[in-house]
């Protein structure tokens, strides 16, 4: 009863509405509140802050509430050291990916899944501060997110690949057949972007500073795939990783033309620093080592290589 009286409290944290808490929890309203007031009177401590509707946690609640989701992360880990003693590993490996990452993903969850046939995964396309955010809070098990100009100290680091940016053209042609543009050259064009609250974004906007020019971006979206349809059939350029150019087949459809200065980015896996670490974890981490993603990013006698 313990940890299910955890996991309401952690839903309701989550979901911030006792009836979605416990529609979430597969229990009904009265017997969700009813396990907080327990486990309240168990540690004879004011948890939830009392109203008509959900107000908050108390003070002590967010203490309480931290404790809670380290101590079921723990059990989860316990059930996967069990699943693994019957020669299988189970449960679910809960991922959180950049955007501009999310194509890579899938060369993860194959050879996961190949590994550890019962392993369920569940991948969110995340902001890089959210994947930091849910793997301190244990709502992620890794993630897939920049390494650089980040506070890293209590995680466990993979390095991936390079991210390599490129300008993005339909019709190299339209460019007078260029072997590589300037960042100056490229804020004169039409751009489609990701929006400003990325960090794909700001990246390539530091850029554009440093080369002391300020371009006008004529779309703005926070999806990969817009800015891939934009360029393809709207006219418009755009600025990606050459690793979605490479993993989803695009040259044939769209032109890279390397940017100078070049600007690239490291990518890599990462998870909190714990031990001992969850077995799903380990499985992962040792999984992924022995891939060789930058090689398999490489543009035949170009960009990337």
């Amino acid at each position: 009863m313990f940890v299910r009286q955890l996991e309401y409290l952690v839903t309701l944290a989550r979901e911030q509405h006792f009836a979605r808490a416990a529609e979430a929890c597969g229990v009904s309203q009265p017997a969700l509140s009813a396990a907080i007031r327990h486990l309240e009177e168990e540690l004879d401590i004011s948890i939830v802050e009392r109203g008509k509707k959900y107000v908050g946690f108390t003070e002590d609640g967010e203490r309480i509430l931290a404790w809670a989701r380290q101590t079921l992360a723990a059990w989860d880990g316990l059930r996967q050291e069990a699943s693994l003693s019957r020669a299988k590993l189970s449960g679910a490996l809960r991922m959180g990916a950049i955007p501009t990452t999310m194509p890579i993903v899938s060369l993860l969850t194959g050879p996961y899944w190949r590994a550890y046939p019962d392993l369920r995964q569940v991948v969110r396309s995340l902001c890089n501060e959210e994947i930091i955010r849910q793997l301190e809070r244990y709502e992620l098990d890794v993630g897939i997110t920049y390494l650089e100009d980040q506070k890293l100290d209590r995680f466990r680091v993979l390095p991936l690949y390079r991210e390599r940016y490129v300008l993005v053209a339909r019709d190299a042609g339209s460019l007078g057949n260029i072997a590589s543009i300037s960042w100056e050259e490229a804020s004169k064009l039409p751009l489609c972007l990701l929006t400003r609250n990325m960090q794909n974004r700001r990246i390539i906007d530091a850029a554009f500073r440093r080369a002391n020019t300020h371009p006008v971006a004529i779309v703005e979206t926070d999806s990969v795939l817009a800015l891939y349809s934009n360029v393809r059939c709207g006219d418009f350029y755009s600025i990606m990783p050459h690793s979605l150019l490479a993993l989803l087949e695009m040259r044939e459809e769209l032109i890279a033309i390397p940017l100078s200065p070049e600007l690239n980015r490291a990518i890599g896996l990462i998870a909190l620093d714990n031990e001992p670490a969850s077995p799903i974890v380990s499985a992962v981490w040792s999984i992924t080592g022995k891939m060789d993603l930058e090689a398999r990013f490489s543009f035949p006698g170009g960009v990337g290589s």
